[in-house]
């Protein structure tokens, strides 16, 4: 196989046909996210299963109905004994648990609703990295091929030079390595590229061999003042308003818990049928029914120490929660701390690094003049070209890491 035949295979590999492929922008990518990710999908069947359960009934507000029916045979006497009726049962009054119980339910669907944005906001970085990451490795892969243009050019003229008895052949030699080098890296580049794209598909619910184009920039929008973010992050981050929710339950599951020292009053009513028949004659021997009404009292006198054990244990996890809360605060306003000096240090090496990148490609330039000229050597090329190579990437890797920064500072204050 000649090397022509060679480089037409590469470039059908690095330049697929695109004219097929769907354009995926960063706002379509997260909206279908949201529509299919599969943590998503269990996040909001959890956070509706809270609503369901926020109900007067569940909190045991509501009466309960109930058909009842019992049938009884003494062989011994031959009789059999019918009865049917209608019951209506209702706790009228239970020491406010009810009440207490109801409030707590509209806590925990309110719980899991913030733990359900929290799932959103942790899928919207998650797919916000994976597609960047995939531009990364776009960008990486443009590098390589521009690489593999000047790679092209050194061999030319060193062959040239080679041809010509002005430059030796480990001139030549170096030249066609480093072109070989270069292709070898846009081949695993584009693998890296397939990689990541199945990373994002699967963040997106989509089959991993889903095609789709994207462009090839990283955006940056910048972040608020430091004192703004501090201040959101108190108001809307969702770890520190889960563990506030949590106390608020924890604090209703203790006034639950008091409530069993207090007297509980039901109420009952129905409507009842009974009968009675001697089996041998066929007769009636008895039948009564109409409506009766009734109710119960119980006052709690003794419980074993079961309820004062509950109490107590419910202060621990009510004072557990509150020290989660205290922990969450912390750990949140660390990483708010740590990922503003990560967007400041990635900001200055982007800054500095833009630069570099322009001195090291003029000089990679300036290097290949001198090849043509037969003023350096073809190691020296290769030098001037590893510096462009590696500054580049550096470039791109800063480009994308101050994106991550301000990704997650948006998603720590829920701005996303």
């Amino acid at each position: 196989m000649t090397m022509k035949t060679i480089y037409i295979l590469l470039l059908l590999m690095l330049f697929p046909a695109v004219y097929a492929q769907q354009s995926l922008t960063i706002d379509d990518a997260v909206n279908t996210a949201l529509k299919n990710n599969f943590d998503i999908r269990v996040a909001r069947n959890e956070a509706e299963i809270a609503r369901i359960n926020n109900t007067p009934g569940n909190a045991g507000m509501l009466p309960t109905i109930g058909l009842t029916g019992t049938g009884n045979m003494n062989q011994a006497i031959s009789t059999t004994s019918l009865s049917a009726g209608t019951e209506l049962s209702w706790t009228l009054f239970d020491g406010g648990k009810m009440f207490v119980t109801r409030n707590k339910l509209r806590e925990v669907e309110a719980f899991g609703e913030i733990q359900f944005k929290d799932q959103v906001l942790q899928t919207q970085f998650d797919v916000i990295a994976a597609y960047y990451d995939v531009v990364r490795q776009k960008q990486q892969l443009n590098s390589y091929k521009e690489a593999i243009n000047f790679n092209r050019e050194r061999v030319k003229i060193a062959q040239t030079g080679f041809d010509a008895g002005s430059l030796i052949k480990s001139d030549l030699l170096q030249a066609k390595i480093d072109l070989n080098v270069a292709l070898e890296n846009a081949i695993n580049q584009q693998y890296n590229i397939d990689a990541a794209k199945k990373n994002l598909n699967k963040l997106l619910g989509q089959n991993p061999e889903t095609a789709f184009e994207i462009n090839d920039s990283i955006p940056l929008h910048g972040v608020p003042d430091k004192n703004e973010l501090f201040q959101k992050l108190n108001a809307s981050n969702t770890g520190i308003l889960s563990f506030q929710k949590q106390i608020d339950i924890a604090q209703l599951a203790l006034r639950e818990n008091k409530t069993s020292n207090l007297p509980v009053v039901n109420f009952n009513a129905g409507y009842y049928l009974s009968q009675t028949l001697r089996s041998a004659a066929g007769e009636t021997n008895s039948s009564t029914s109409g409506p009766q009404i009734g109710g119960k009292v119980v006052i709690p006198l003794y419980s074993a120490g079961e309820n004062k054990r509950k109490i107590m244990n419910a202060k621990i996890q009510l004072q557990t929660a509150e020290y989660d809360l205290q922990n969450v605060r912390l750990q949140m306003n660390t990483e708010l701390q740590n990922t503003l000096t990560e967007f400041e240090n990635q900001k200055q090496l982007m800054q500095i690094e833009s630069e570099n990148s322009v001195l090291t490609k003029e000089n990679f330039e300036i290097s290949i003049q001198r090849l043509r000229l037969g003023q350096t050597t073809s190691l020296e090329v290769h030098q001037a070209q590893e510096d462009y190579i590696q500054s580049c990437t550096r470039l791109i890797n800063f480009r994308y890491n101050l994106k991550m920064a301000e990704t997650k500072l948006k998603q720590l204050v829920s701005a996303l």
